[in-house]
């Protein structure tokens, strides 16, 4: 998203490309104030000075000079919108807020209704996204970022085809718009048409747009059996500085992806690790231990049976939870092969929820009060509310996936809301697990996998908080091992298809001529029937990952 200030403001604006077309997932952008007729010459001030505090990373004392404006002139518009701004990638919820103040304040901008609808996207709140876009497009139709957006939204909403010709109006637009260059081909990938997309992203490249997130993606898009001429130019990409950390990062794991298809392992692990050092990001364990600990005390069995007989007994829920890369996908896309069964992508509704109810706060005290506000008739509300999110989707589905992995840190909250809902864990090799976490150029909120040790650590932590769920709700909870359903896909896609309560179709066992988008990192291997390459894979590492086994432990399968 990037900060744009309206043009009610006679060119206060100079929209920049999204920080999507920098890396495949980039801090939040920055914006520049641009000078113009000036409605208050000291706001004006304040909030040029905001701007500048928030490109030099300073956020809370950008924040404050925002609200010295507020308090100045109440319900300023622009110092809303910057507010907003403020808050992307950090607290969602907060832009949320800020974004809908500046629509109210501003009916008419574009620019904020198409920020407001960025942020529901990214909450996945489709129905409010795609309705504050499309109004965005009403007022400005050539607004390319809101082509983009809404492309965005019908992709994530499982409607590839309708992304399509709404990438192709941007570019119509903006030949050379980085993020409209970008979606054009992600949105191929999504519906398997890998060839098409390997093309526009080549021609990008040729361009000079966003090189390092599309060599990242063209790599994406196939399997390399002999060294292509593009390991040679992403290695000489790598010696520009100007790429910065973010494009160094998306560059090394281009170049590890392609190494590891050569079979040349130990050069793939040296750029995977120099990626994820270039990407920065830092996790603390000891914390997230704590957190677990915490978890664990307030979420007992006695506490979830007593709360969930207030829950909505609908069978339509179906959670499948785990580690990244345990098999989620290729789990989702086996049931959504049903015709009874949707698969909705992963969702950060249940997540929302938690968070408005304080769950990720951290001490036991703490999430004992949090608990303790989960009265009967909530329960009741969060649930219909929840429901009725799903049925957005599907109104006739007999079961819809949510497939977000790490919703298994909320499995008591699942328990709770829904007593009848199908939880299905996808477990596989340990080590096996965290090699193809770490070698993704994950985001953000993945920052426990950029280092091999952290990465163990925290894998243990999962385990154990999984081992309680176990206990907390027995027998409710399908473990659908990954190198099981590789090694007998009918018999565990039957287990799974019986499991969900509905009878046996076919169409299960050819889920990779599923139509539909895929928008994970999976999306390649779940176009293939079944391969077991991916099996004790780690083992090509093993000289490279002692780190990994030691802080794993007891669960390393060695």
């Amino acid at each position: 998203m990037s900060n744009r200030l309206p043009p009610a403001w006679a060119k206060h604006l100079k929209t920049q490309p999204s920080a999507r077309a920098v890396a495949p997932k980039a801090a939040p952008p920055k914006a520049q104030l641009k000078a113009g007729p000036p409605r208050n010459q000291a706001d004006d001030m304040l909030l040029r000075q905001a701007l500048e505090l928030q490109a030099a990373e300073q956020l809370p004392e950008a924040e404050e000079l925002c609200l010295k404006v507020l308090a100045r002139t109440p319900n300023h518009p622009l110092a809303f919108y910057i507010l907003g701004t403020l808050g992307i990638g950090y607290d969602n919820e907060k832009a949320l807020r800020y974004f809908a103040r500046a629509v109210a304040e501003e009916p008419r901008n574009p620019y904020y209704h198409l920020s407001l609808g960025e942020t529901y996207l990214k909450l996945s709140e489709f129905t409010p996204a795609i309705r504050h876009i499309q109004q965005a497009l009403a007022l400005k139709p050539d607004l390319v970022e809101a082509l983009c957006a809404l492309g965005d939204a019908y992709k994530a909403f499982d409607k590839g085809e309708m992304a399509l010709s709404l990438f192709e109006k941007a570019l119509k637009v903006d030949r050379d718009h980085p993020v409209a260059r970008l979606g054009l081909p992600a949105a191929l990938a999504s519906l398997g048409r890998m060839d098409e997309a390997a093309l526009h992203l080549k021609e990008a490249i040729e361009q000079r747009i966003a090189v390092p997130a599309a060599y990242n993606a063209l790599v994406q898009t196939r399997k390399f059996t002999e060294e292509p001429p593009e390991l040679a130019a992403i290695l000489a990409e790598l010696r520009d500085l100007d790429h910065g950390s973010a494009g160094a990062a998306a560059l090394h794991h281009a170049a590890g992806k392609v190494l590891n298809d050569l079979r040349r392992y130990k050069e793939a692990m040296d750029h995977f690790k120099q990626g994820n050092q270039a990407r920065g990001q830092t996790f603390d364990p000891g914390s997230y231990r704590s957190w677990v600990d915490a978890m664990i005390e307030t979420f007992t069995p006695e506490l979830v049976a007593s709360l969930a007989v207030h829950g909505n007994p609908s069978e339509v829920p179906v959670f499948i939870v785990g580690m990244p890369r345990s098999g989620t996908t290729l789990t989702e896309q086996i049931c959504a092969s049903h015709p009874d069964v949707l698969g909705a992508g992963e969702l950060s509704k249940l997540r929302r929820i938690a968070n408005a109810i304080a769950l990720k706060d951290g001490s036991e005290a703490n999430l004992g009060k949090s608990v303790a506000t989960i009265t009967p008739e909530l329960t009741r509300t969060l649930a219909e509310e929840h429901l009725s999110y799903l049925r957005e989707r599907s109104p006739a589905a007999l079961r819809i996936v949510d497939k977000m992995p790490h919703n298994f840190e909320l499995i008591g909250l699942i328990g709770i809301l829904f007593p009848n809902a199908r939880i299905i864990h996808c477990r596989r090799d340990a080590i096996d697990n965290c090699i193809s976490c770490f070698v993704l150029p994950f985001n953000e909120a993945h920052s426990y996998s950029s280092d091999l040790q952290t990465l163990g650590l925290y894998y243990r932590e999962y385990d154990r908080l999984m081992r309680h769920w176990s206990k907390v709700l027995p027998g409710r909870i399908f473990e659908n091992r990954y190198e099981t359903l590789i090694e007998d896909q009918e018999a565990q896609s039957r287990r799974l298809i019986d499991y969900l309560g509905l009878p046996w179709d076919n169409a299960c066992l050819r889920f990779f001529e599923r139509d539909g988008s895929v928008n994970t990192f999976s999306r390649w291997q779940v176009r293939q029937p079944i391969y077991k390459s991916s099996v004790k894979r780690w083992k090509n590492y093993e000289s490279e990952i002692q780190a990994l086994i030691d802080a794993l432990g007891d669960l390393a399968e060695v």
